[in-house]
């Protein structure tokens, strides 16, 4: 075979040609583009790391810009925050000043005026928005979170920001946090709101000797300077009866008669007594229960996270030792013949029909308290009863003051919590709420009387009204019963006693009040009527779970609502299972925070000018300045702690921040080293095909000129 010219020149131009031009091309192409390939085609195994590593600082950038955004909001809530503390500690600086006796009215109303503008200054504090979006509303980002009253309208919603694959961090702090939160540690303290002074001090003639004549009442005098005397003899010695009603920290209630006091028993020996009833039991102690100097009874829990704690007591001593009606009193409805007033006792000005019985009231309350549900009269004494008072009138809406507080944690009812959740399950039949009654009494919104029982059965839940049809104050007419039927779409029927919701108590209420009963004994007869009361009238659970109730009709109703368990009143037997508005001592430290109640608290006793809780003028719930700042510390201590967690959270945030910049920064150079060509080698290699081309055309030219010789 002969080697022909035409096969020299394939062999040697021809396939290196294409193959050194394919490659120059390529590397001219890197270069011009800065990557070292251009399709999944030019190398599937770069191409797959480069779409890996895009994907990566895709996600990246988008943790990146969540978190800047989380951050934003984090770090100008702890400016808030800060400036929330700061306010605080000038109000403590206020009330300092106002709790100094040497000020003079004017002056507390000047500390008065400049304490509710540091409230509005709180108010437009807690509605600070960025870009249009409020910081403290929890998701409802566009809800401002307190009203001009003070009431929270946000949400208790985290929002997070995401720092990772399946990591998330809060970085808000939502209203129901800040403003309604709760300090587990925090342990409850309540106080009795009447002022105790030794009452023989302003009567000398009753004094017997070696008796303290001191003004201030100490645990150390005895029951005769506490309830008073009408002679200056220690014989016959007179009995003291005391009326204790309350609930102990773990949502038990209790009603206890003390009447084992005599004259030269001490007021120690009482409180003894009252801590016992809380459970205390030899040298432990659930309950501390001392005096303060007003001689005002303070119980304070010794058990955290718990805001059931409550204190009612009487105290009664029938000084007409003649007929002993103070030893067969039973029920407390028994004392309302009695006299409040000593001084009357002394000089026999008394009207009231036994005027020998003196009645000591501990606490006292605006509320009026029903007696006979027919006329809807109410007691002249308005510390007498515990919780049968009226729910308080303000313009169209009623409100109770006892709060539904769940045994479990401490948290408050939702119109979906059943009752069994919230009620005391030792009294009456022990562990079921079957066989309870409530008494729902006043007047519906037209200002007719009603009286209406409603009975929880295991077997099936019932209300039964009676009413005044013509105005007279007579209850001339009674409907039902009527079922209270389940929400059960499937099977509606009677509610079990135990399944029984707020929401059904509330509807039945609604009913009653606005007068809108059901006309049949159909579950479609009952929902038309839970549907036309709805037009009428809303009853529902507040913020801090209190019942409520709304006219829709008048913007000042003439409605009158008490609702109260049948064991209300009562001493011997059961405690109430459930309390829905009482007469109770007032609240001075408590687990739970309501921020803005405790600030117009707080201003109310400043106003008033009441150093401590008296009442006996001005508000009966005033907490008084001392108090005050005892709550606005509290109110500074659970601030800091917020402000500690929303610090560690912009820490957290701003460490992710720093750690995603890097892994950024990382992953795109980690891309650049996979994908982007490096130009030194791109040039040296363009510079070394360039030779390698111009060696081969040398090589075919010099073929090309040997091949001529040859021909020639």
């Amino acid at each position: 075979m002969r080697v022909t010219q035409s096969m020299y020149y394939d062999s040697i131009y021809g396939t290196n040609n294409q193959k050194l031009s394919k490659e120059l091309f390529n590397v001219n192409k890197q270069i011009a583009s800065g990557l070292k390939i251009q399709y999944a085609s030019d190398d599937v195994r770069t191409f797959t790391e480069t779409m890996r590593l895009d994907n990566e600082v895709t996600t990246l950038g988008q943790i990146k810009k969540s978190t800047e955004s989380g951050y934003k909001v984090s770090d100008q809530s702890d400016i808030v925050l800060n400036e929330f503390s700061t306010s605080l500690d000038r109000i403590e600086t206020l009330l300092i000043q106002a709790s100094n006796g040497a000020q003079s009215d004017e002056s507390l109303d000047a500390i008065a005026n400049e304490l509710r503008g540091l409230e509005d200054h709180f108010r437009n504090l807690a509605n600070t928005s960025i870009n249009g979006q409020y910081l403290f509303s929890g998701s409802a980002v566009d809800t401002k979170p307190i009203s001009d009253d003070g009431v929270y309208k946000g949400n208790d919603q985290s929002l997070n920001a995401f720092v990772g694959s399946n990591n998330q961090q809060q970085f808000n702090l939502s209203g129901a946090e800040l403003f309604l939160g709760e300090e587990p540690t925090q342990k409850r303290e309540i106080t009795s709101n009447t002022i105790n002074k030794n009452i023989l001090a302003d009567y000398p003639d009753l004094n017997i000797p070696g008796e303290s004549k001191e003004q201030s009442l100490s645990t150390s005098d005895t029951m005769r300077n506490l309830m008073g005397d009408v002679d200056d003899s220690a014989t016959p010695a007179n009995t003291y009866y005391f009326y204790l009603r309350g609930t102990r920290s773990d949502g038990t209630a209790f009603n206890k008669k003390m009447d084992a006091f005599h004259d030269t028993d001490t007021i120690d020996s009482l409180l003894k007594e009252i801590g016992n009833a809380y459970g205390n039991s030899g040298d432990v102690n659930v309950v501390n229960v001392s005096l303060n100097k007003n001689g005002e009874i303070i119980v304070k829990d010794k058990l955290n996270g718990s805001s059931k704690l409550d204190f009612h007591m009487v105290g009664a001593v029938d000084f007409d030792t003649s007929n002993g009606d103070g030893a067969d009193v039973v029920n407390i409805d028994d004392l309302d013949s009695g006299e409040t007033d000593f001084s009357k006792i002394i000089a026999n000005t008394s009207t009231a029909n036994n005027p020998k019985l003196f009645i000591k009231e501990f606490t006292k309350s605006q509320l009026s308290l029903n007696t006979n549900p027919q006329t809807a009269n109410a007691y002249n004494i308005s510390g007498l009863v515990y919780d049968r008072a009226e729910f308080d009138k303000n313009g169209a809406n009623l409100s109770a003051n006892a709060p539904q507080v769940l045994k479990g944690n401490n948290s408050f009812a939702q119109p979906s919590t059943k009752l069994y959740d919230v009620a005391d399950l030792s009294q009456g039949t022990d562990g079921t709420l079957d066989n309870t009654t409530f008494n729902l009494i006043g007047k519906d919104i037209h200002g007719n009387a009603y009286n209406a029982t409603i009975d929880l059965k295991s077997s099936g839940s019932t209300f039964t009204v009676q009413q005044d049809t013509n105005g007279d104050g007579n209850l001339d007419s009674t409907s039902g019963p009527y079922d209270i039927y389940n929400m059960d779409s499937n099977t509606r029927e009677a509610v079990d006693a135990d399944e029984m919701t707020y929401q059904q108590l509330m509807d039945v209420m609604n009913m009653v009040v606005t007068n809108s009963l059901p006309t049949g004994g159909s579950a479609t007869d009952y929902d038309n009527a839970i549907k036309n009361s709805n037009d009428k009238g809303n009853t529902y659970l507040s913020y801090d779970g209190k019942l409520q109730f709304s006219d829709l009709t008048s913007n000042n109703t003439k409605a009158v609502v008490s609702l109260a368990d049948s064991n209300a009143g009562t001493f011997g037997g059961n405690s109430s299972v459930m309390t829905f508005n009482s007469t109770n001592a007032l609240t001075v430290r408590d687990p739970k925070t309501d921020f803005f109640k405790t600030l117009n608290d707080a201003v109310s006793a400043v106003e008033e000018h009441k150093l401590y809780p008296d009442a006996s003028n001005g508000s009966p719930t005033n907490i008084g300045i001392e108090n005050a700042l005892q709550m606005i510390n509290d109110l500074s201590e659970h601030i800091s702690r917020s402000q500690a967690k929303v610090g560690a959270r912009s820490n957290a945030l701003n460490n992710s921040l720093e750690r995603t910049s890097l892994l950024e920064i990382s992953t795109i150079s980690l891309r650049s080293s996979v994908v982007d060509t490096d130009l030194a080698e791109s040039s040296l290699r363009l510079s070394q095909l360039n030779t390698n081309y111009q060696a081969m055309l040398s090589t075919v030219g010099r073929i090309s000129k040997l091949s001529l010789v040859n021909y020639l």
